[in-house]
C-alpha cells in the first residue's frame, strides 16, 4: 500500500514502476532483470523492521546495476532508525521519515533539477552529504487525507491478490492514533491526532477496486476503523445505499464498539472484526497502558458476536512485568472469550515504541538482529521468564485454544473441515518446531 501511494504521488511527472517482489515471487535474478530493463534513476524500497536486511540487499543490487542511481528507503523501520540504516548500509542514499507522499515528490524534484538542487530544503528526510549524515526537520502531517490520490492500483499485480479464491484488496481510511499503548509505534509514525478520510472518498475508492479490478474482499487496515463511531455508521449506510458488492473486515478497540455500530457493520457486509485484547490480566493491560478493562473486552466481544460478526482477537505474551501465571490467565481468557480466531505473539520492542526505549534503558534487548523481530521469537529479556519458557507458552496458547473440542466441533458444524485440517497441521508444526 505504501508503494502504491508513493507511485501515485510521482506518476504524473515521472515514469514509475512498482515491483511487488513477494507477490510476484521475484528472486534476485528476476529482480536484477527488472531493474536492468526499467533502468531507473531512483529506486525506492519500503521496509518493516524484520525485512530491513532484504531492503539493504535491494539497495545494493540497484547500485550494482547502476552505481549512479539514488536509493531511498521508507516505512516504519527506516523512520525510527534512519541514522543506523545509513551507518549500516552504504548503498542507501536517502531515508524518508514518516508520511512519504509529499516528501518523495520534493526529493525526486531536487534530484531531477527542478528545485534548488539541495536536499537540505526537503523536510522529513535523512541523507548523506559526503561523510556526514544529515537530518532535515520533520515534515508536518497531511491534514486532509481526501486530497491524497488513491494508490496506483494499475501499477500493481492486482490479479495476484486473492483470499480464498476471491480477488482481494486492502484499504487505509485513517492515519494516526490518540492512544498510548507502549508496544505500538503508530502514534509516532502517523501522529497522535487521528485523521480520517470521508465516507464519500472511501466509497469512491471501493468503486475503483470493485469495478475496475473485480475485487470482492476488502481488509481495512486502519489501527481502529471504529474510532469515530458516527463516521463508521455513515460509511456503512453509504455502502449499503450505493450497493457496493463486497465482503470485508476491519479493526476495533473494545471501547469503540457498541450494538448499533456492530449492527451497521454486519448490514454493510463486514464479516470479521479484529480486536486487540492483548492480555487477560488487568495489571498487564495497565502496564502497557492499553486503556481498557477486562469487563469492556467481554462486553465488546459479546456485542460483536450477537450482531453475527466473526471475531479475531490478538494477545501478547512476555510483556515485561508479567508472570507465568499472568500469561496462563491470558490463555484461559482467550478460551473464555472464544473468538473465531486468536492470534498470540511474543512481546517485541520495535523501534519507535516506548517499549523499545524502555528495553534499551534497562538493557533488556537480547539481540539487535532485526530479522528476529518477527513477534515469534523472544528478543527481549523478561525477568522471571526465560526465552525457552516464552516459546513454550506461545505453543501452549495455540494448542489450548485451537485444539479445544468446542472449537473443533464448531468448525465441523459450520462445514469448515479445511480449517480443522489447517489447525491440526499447524499444531504438528508448532510441536515439532
Amino acid at each position: 500500500m505504501g508503494l502504491g501511494y508513493i507511485a501515485s504521488a510521482l506518476e504524473h511527472e515521472h515514469d514509475v514502476k512498482i515491483i511487488d517482489a513477494i507477490t510476484c515471487d521475484y528472486d534476485v535474478r528476476k529482480l536484477r532483470d527488472a531493474i536492468e530493463r526499467f533502468d531507473p534513476d531512483v529506486v525506492g524500497v519500503s521496509s518493516t523492521t524484520p525485512a530491513i536486511y532484504g531492503a539493504y540487499d535491494v539497495a545494493g543490487l540497484a547500485k550494482e546495476v547502476n552505481p549512479n542511481c539514488t536509493t531511498i528507503l521508507g516505512g516504519p523501520h527506516p523512520t525510527f532508525a534512519a541514522h543506523e540504516i545509513m551507518e549500516e548500509c552504504e548503498y542507501v542514499d536517502v531515508v524518508v521519515r514518516g508520511e512519504g507522499e509529499e516528501t518523495i515528490k520534493e526529493v525526486v524534484g531536487e534530484l531531477d533539477g527542478n528545485g534548488g538542487g539541495s536536499l537540505k530544503e526537503v523536510k522529513g528526510i535523512t541523507f548523506r552529504e559526503g561523510k556526514r549524515i544529515i537530518d532535515t526537520e520533520n515534515r508536518p502531517l497531511i491534514k486532509n487525507l481526501d486530497e491524497v490520490p488513491f494508490p496506483a492500483y494499475h501499477l500493481m499485480p492486482m490479479n495476484s491478490y486473492r483470499f480464498r479464491g476471491k480477488r482481494f484488496g486492502a484499504v487505509i481510511t485513517s492515519r494516526g492514533c490518540p492512544f498510548r499503548c507502549t508496544f505500538c509505534s503508530s502514534s509516532q509514525l502517523y501522529g497522535k491526532t487521528w485523521r480520517a478520510r470521508s465516507p464519500e472518498n472511501i466509497v469512491q475508492e471501493l468503486r475503483v477496486l470493485t469495478e475496475d479490478y473485480g475485487v470482492k474482499e476488502i481488509e481495512f487496515l486502519d489501527d481502529t476503523f471504529t474510532l469515530d463511531k458516527n463516521r463508521a455508521k455513515k460509511f456503512c449506510d453509504m455502502l449499503m445505499k450505493e450497493g457496493v458488492d463486497i465482503s470485508w473486515s476491519c479493526s476495533s478497540r473494545v471501547d469503540t464498539m457498541d450494538k448499533e455500530v456492530a449492527k451497521k457493520l454486519k448490514g454493510a457486509g463486514c464479516h470479521t472484526v479484529y480486536v486487540g485484547v492483548e492480555s487477560g490480566s488487568q495489571r498487564t493491560l495497565n502496564l502497557i497502558q492499553k486503556g481498557i478493562t477486562l469487563s469492556q473486552v467481554e462486553r465488546a466481544i459479546k456485542t460483536i458476536k450477537e450482531a453475527g460478526l466473526g471475531t479475531l482477537c490478538s494477545f501478547i505474551i512476555g510483556i515485561p512485568g508479567e508472570t507465568k501465571k499472568a500469561i496462563e490467565r491470558t490463555i484461559e481468557f482467550a478460551k473464555k472469550l472464544s473468538p473465531n480466531f486468536a492470534q498470540f505473539t511474543i512481546c517485541t520492542p520495535f523501534p519507535g515504541t516506548r517499549l523499545f526505549e524502555m528495553a534499551k534503558e534497562k538493557n533488556l534487548l537480547l539481540t539487535k538482529d532485526w530479522s528476529k523481530f518477527t513477534t515469534l521469537e523472544p528478543v527481549m529479556r523478561v525477568p522471571g521468564l526465560s526465552a525457552e519458557l516464552l516459546k513454550d507458552l506461545m505453543k501452549k496458547a495455540y494448542i489450548k485454544f485451537y485444539l479445544r473440542p468446542s472449537f473443533v466441533m464448531r468448525e465441523i458444524f459450520r462445514g469448515r473441515i479445511f480449517l480443522i485440517r489447517e489447525v491440526f497441521s499447524a499444531a504438528r508444526s508448532i510441536l515439532w518446531r
